[in-house]
């Protein structure tokens, strides 16, 4: 059990990482989602390391449905404005699953209210429940086990070091096939998570704290838990719990030479595009280079399922 001063700290915690996401408000579904046109319009500057992570959560649906299964559960811890839970819930619907159960937590309630107002069409379709609700990593996860659970974008960044453990195990409880995760590597470009960086005056991440402080240009501070993960180090953690199929690094290239709205002068990217797919593929995995991506894309199972 917990001392009463670890509770308050953990309370404090929870609410600075919840303050900072609920003033971001809209702006942080566009910052992290791309504002694409469509749930599957992958634009931005991390495009590339969203159709990747797509391309993982839709080659497990696939999977699962190839499996004869017809009913899906899906578990989105951190879901945010609901983005990805909705992009799961519409594919599930094309490939053929009858019964979708999605269920998204978050310890921001305004985000939780975003997640609402834009999933209220297909929570209303028949054969969907999609519904959201407050819950933190940190305590116990009140949901049933799920076919497919997601933790993305940082989730876990901000979780203690020493809680890590722990909050995988949790999730392990919940995880009846696949858990998909992508986290904020140890060498990855700077974020201030809850926006793009020019929003910021200032910002530091201390690695010997694991805070990171940010003076927004509107005058706003914040700053919360942010442990940056090397790939060693996530294996570790999820090796006692899962079975991991991969880790891969996302963003190593693709992001350093994206195009930015802000400076569009008109030039050919075809070609350069080509060769940066190349390169991704060529060192996500090297040692050398994997924990310099942007995002680290960690795909595991349930141990208990035979087979990937």
């Amino acid at each position: 059990m917990p001392t009463i001063a670890q509770s308050v700290a953990a309370a404090r915690a929870e609410a600075q990482i919840a303050s900072a996401y609920n003033e971001a408000g809209y702006r942080y579904g566009k910052y992290a989602d791309g504002g694409g046109r469509s749930l599957f319009t992958f634009e931005g500057r991390h495009a590339w390391g969203d159709r990747k992570t797509w391309e993982a959560i839709e080659g497990r649906l696939l999977a699962l449905r190839a499996r004869g299964l017809t009913r899906l559960s899906v578990l989105d811890l951190g879901c945010g404005p609901g983005t990805w839970l909705r992009r799961v819930v519409v594919r599930a619907r094309q490939i053929g699953f009858a019964e979708i159960v999605a269920h998204g937590t978050d310890i921001a309630d305004l985000q939780l209210q975003r997640a609402r107002a834009l999933s209220r069409g297909l929570a209303e379709l028949d054969g969907v429940s999609l519904t959201f609700a407050h819950g933190d990593l940190r305590g116990k996860i009140i949901a049933p086990q799920a076919d497919l659970c997601l933790c993305l974008y940082g989730v876990l960044n901000h979780i203690p070091a020493p809680e890590l453990p722990e909050v995988l195990s949790r999730i392990a409880a919940v995880t009846g096939s696949w858990f998909i995760s992508t986290v904020r590597a140890i060498g990855s470009t700077p974020t201030v998570y809850v926006d793009d960086v020019s929003a910021a005056l200032r910002f530091y991440q201390d690695n010997r704290s694991h805070r990171l402080d940010v003076e927004f240009a509107n005058g706003r501070r914040t700053s919360f838990q942010s442990h940056l993960l090397s790939r060693a180090e996530l294996a570790r953690l999820a090796a006692p719990t899962f079975a991991v199929d991969d880790i891969s690094g996302l963003d190593l290239f693709h992001g350093r030479f994206a195009g930015d709205p802000r400076w569009n002068p008109p030039v050919p990217l075809a070609r350069l595009t080509q060769e940066l797919d190349r390169l991704e593929a060529r060192y996500c995995r090297d040692p050398g280079f994997v924990d310099h991506a942007t995002h680290l894309l960690m795909v595991a199972r349930n141990p208990r399922m035979v087979s990937k």
